[in-house]
């Protein structure tokens, strides 16, 4: 590992993690809410343009290419850990029980005897502090109250992305090396560190469209009486009249990001992408004209058997390749279809094997020892975190495909397909306390580690970086992320108080309560909705697979449901539209001229967009700007 990186990211770290957890306290910008992080970007664009004008200074740059994409992968999978759906809902797994419990409640009853004490923070005075701010963070009693709890959670949380790392390694070789796919979220970073690329026209004149587009909108939350450019219409409004009122929200709006990260995916899967944000829409217009009610048709259900659905179809596409690279990890013979034992390539391919398999047996090694030893039974282990891994390599093979701005799947996690599917009369108290617990990193799935640490093997690849360095960086972005993003979020908390954020508290531990006092059977509704998911999902795979012609996408059908994906949508058919039309008449000269201007587009918002969230932070000034 390169020690001017080590160097330069243990001060950017600490850094990103403070901005990060203190915006949050009032809604000053979520970086980590869209694929690609605005905050790493804007720390990338400072050192590329240090590195430009040190030229001028020095004979030779101050960074490489490999010195500022590690820098650039070690920040994300940071931001990844410490984002909006990781530790900046610790805080309220962590306090919410003791600080939220009242008689009218009565949580102390229901479930907090199935908490061990060791997790959480009790002392009333301690948390008053927490909640209402105006204190510090560095009283004794303060550090030794949360000093424990914070080692376990981060450990736990350490192992879950090392879990991620390993099945990243395993998976790397194919979804990497072998198989040609766009991973658009790369595109920005990879080209920023190029020197041609600040030299190209179009480039600043997407650049400036994007930053003056981001600046002036910005501007609105300082100064209200300015109006917004590409301000969501809600088409949604006027459809009043049943069935088509079932629609909801059906907003317009542009996204200069949008449409340039859009601009790099390929072209069937975004026609996919939007074609299935209507099918879902569709759907509930046609359950309103049957006249069906309640969660009919279960788009959440469908979602989340959707997810797992494409994950399995992928790994069993890639089961073979990757079954034999792990078991030449073990092996010492060879046969005559292999390289000598002696050739480098083989020698690097069966260390990988051996570090994934590593990496993947002390991340759930220490997974499973965390939840026995918190109570959690083997059957509800098992299931939780197959269907939460499960979830994740979907979302990482999603991003390596699609580079979809979002992928939400807001409260559709295994918690909830556990007991919509199974009932909560299968699952104990314990065990239902406990998965609620981890609501903190399956409220949603916005800053998933997951795809951030594939990105970076796929940068690591372009750049000729190894695969056990990269793992090296990984793993100390994790493990140092999770203690800045825990310092930032009790600094931030202590000082400014953390009321605010509560609400996730309040979310995990309400549906608990309804668990508990109300217990369910099989709902056969969403087992049903989850099982049509996962199959539509397998049969859309095995077309693409076998027709070439088939023109949707299993990519676009997983991703369109999500919430998020409603003020994105429009931003992905424009960009769409462009492409097609580009590369109908120009052919691909003409779309490879105008990439650049297109990056200008997302570099020139994000750069705008840091400021402004930046200001808001120092300021106190909400700046949520991403759904209008």
């Amino acid at each position: 590992m390169r020690l001017r990186v080590l160097i330069v990211t243990s001060i950017l770290i600490p850094i990103n993690s403070l901005w990060l957890m203190t915006a949050s306290l009032w809604n000053a910008g979520y970086p980590t809410t869209v694929s690609l992080f605005f905050n790493t970007i804007f720390f990338l664009f400072l050192l590329t343009l240090l590195n430009q004008s040190s030229q001028s200074i020095f004979p030779k740059p101050i960074f490489s290419t490999k010195d500022l994409l590690a820098i650039y992968i070690m920040l994300t999978i940071s931001s990844a850990i410490n984002g909006l759906d990781m530790l900046q809902l610790i805080g309220s797994i962590i306090a919410g029980p003791y600080a939220l419990a009242t008689a009218e409640n009565d949580w102390q009853a229901l479930f907090m005897r199935h908490i061990p004490s060791w997790l959480l923070v009790s002392d009333k005075l301690i948390l008053e502090n927490y909640i209402q701010g105006d204190s510090s963070l560095y009283l004794k009693s303060h550090l030794m109250a949360w000093l424990f709890p914070a080692l376990i959670w981060s450990s736990f949380t350490i192992c879950l992305v090392l879990v991620m790392l390993g099945l990243t390694l395993a998976l790397s070789s194919r979804w990497v090396s072998k198989e040609k796919l766009s991973y658009p979220v790369i595109q920005l970073p990879l080209r920023m560190v190029q020197n041609n690329f600040w030299n190209n026209r179009l480039m600043w004149v997407g650049f400036t469209v994007g930053a003056s587009m981001g600046c002036f909108n910005g501007l609105h939350f300082f100064l209200p009486f300015l109006p917004t450019l590409g301000k969501p219409i809600n088409l949604g409004q006027y459809l009043t009249q049943p069935p088509w009122n079932a629609m909801g929200w059906l907003p317009i709006a542009v996204h200069p990001f949008a449409i340039g990260l859009s601009f790099f995916i390929p072209i069937d899967i975004s026609f996919s992408c939007w074609f299935f944000y209507f099918f879902w829409k569709l759907e509930k217009v046609g359950a309103a004209f049957l006249g069906m009610r309640n969660e009919f048709p279960y788009v959440e259900e469908q979602t989340t058997g959707a997810y797992v659905g494409f994950a399995i179809t992928a790994l069993w596409a890639s089961y073979k390749y990757v079954g034999h690279n792990l078991a030449k990890s073990n092996s010492l013979q060879m046969n005559s279809h292999h390289r000598p034992e002696s050739s480098p390539r083989f020698t690097r391919e069966r260390s990988v094997g051996r570090l994934s398999i590593g990496i993947l047996a002390i991340g759930l090694i220490g997974i499973t020892i965390f939840c026995l030893f918190i109570g959690m039974s083997v059957k509800s282990i098992l299931i939780f975190f197959v269907i939460y891994f499960l979830i994740s390599i979907a979302i990482g093979r999603i991003r390596a495909e699609l580079g979809s701005p979002v992928h939400d799947l807001h409260f559709s996690g295994p918690g909830r397909m556990m007991v919509a599917g199974l009932g909560s009369k299968r699952f104990s108290p314990v065990d239902l306390t406990i998965i609620s617990l981890f609501w903190y990193f399956n409220r949603a799935y916005r800053s998933h580690p997951m795809p951030c640490v594939l990105e970076g093997f796929k940068l690591g690849e372009r750049i000729e970086i190894s695969p056990f360095q990269m793992s090296a960086y990984v793993l100390s972005a994790v493990v140092f992320g999770s203690i800045c993003g825990f310092w930032a979020h009790l600094h931030s908390a202590y000082n400014h108080g953390y009321a605010g954020r509560l609400w996730s508290a309040y979310e995990t531990f309400n549906r608990l309560t309804s668990w508990l006092t109300i217990p369910t059977e099989n709902i056969f509704p969403y087992a049903s909705a989850f099982c049509f998911g996962g199959m539509l999902a397998g049969i859309l795979s095995s077309f693409r697979r076998n027709f070439i012609w088939f023109p949707l996408s299993p990519v676009g059908f997983v991703v369109s449901s999500s919430w998020a994906m409603n003020p994105f949508w429009f931003s992905i058919f424009l960009s769409w539209a462009i492409k097609a039309f580009i590369l109908k008449y120009g052919g691909l000269g003409l779309y490879r001229r105008t990439t650049p201007l297109f990056l200008g587009l997302v570099l020139g918002e994000f750069v705008a967009d840091s400021i402004i969230s930046i200001t808001g932070t120092v300021w106190k000034v909400p700046t949520y700007i991403w759904y209008g």
